[in-house]
């Protein structure tokens, strides 16, 4: 079910952040953030598969022995790594606000495994990557990490940002009040 644009206004309620959030406000915010996440969980998982071929696809010389079987190693990769992706997403995604201590893009990122291990068994070098991507992604030996969900399928950059603005809603209507940023003097 597709999840509208949020727009923060659309819940008639308190707009001054000292005012206190009406719990139906609250459970409405939560609702929509479980929406949105429940979209991009599954979006995203559909998406790897297809992800972890490209990244083998790319990186893979177009010389190396028993390339199609390398390709088909990469296909079985793609289908564990949207199970285990799909697993860890749908966790965090259906978590309650407070307990997201990750995003999606971290889980995304790990993911990297998948397709370097392919990477690996075929003989491929690793490439040469700048100190802050070996520092930051020291196991993405083929630069493959996306920048974003977009770079995984540009179709997830919409859904991305809605759940990114329901979850700082749901987070704010929450919190406001609560003596953090924004709160009231």
């Amino acid at each position: 079910m597709p999840v509208g644009p949020i727009d923060p206004g659309d819940s008639a309620g308190p707009t001054d952040p000292g005012d206190s959030a009406d719990p139906t406000e609250l459970e409405d915010s939560d609702a929509r953030l479980a929406r949105a996440g429940a979209e991009l969980a599954a979006l995203v998982t559909a998406a790897v598969p297809a992800w972890v071929v490209r990244c083998v696809d790319r990186a893979l010389p177009t010389a190396t022995p028993d390339r199609s079987t390398v390709m088909a190693g990469a296909g079985d990769a793609g289908r564990r790594a949207a199970d285990d992706v799909g697993a860890r997403l749908r966790a965090l995604l259906g978590a309650d606000v407070d307990a997201q201590h990750t995003t999606p893009l971290a889980v995304v990122r790990a993911a990297v495994s998948y397709p370097t291990e392919v990477l690996l068994a075929a003989g491929a070098a690793p490439v040469a990557r700048d100190a802050f991507a070996r520092e930051r992604f020291p196991a993405d030996l083929y630069g493959l990490a996306p920048a974003s969900l977009a770079g995984l399928d540009p179709t997830l950059a919409e859904p991305a940002l809605v759940w990114g603005a329901a979850k700082a809603f749901a987070h704010q209507r929450r919190h406001r009040g609560a003596g953090g940023p924004g709160a009231a003097p």
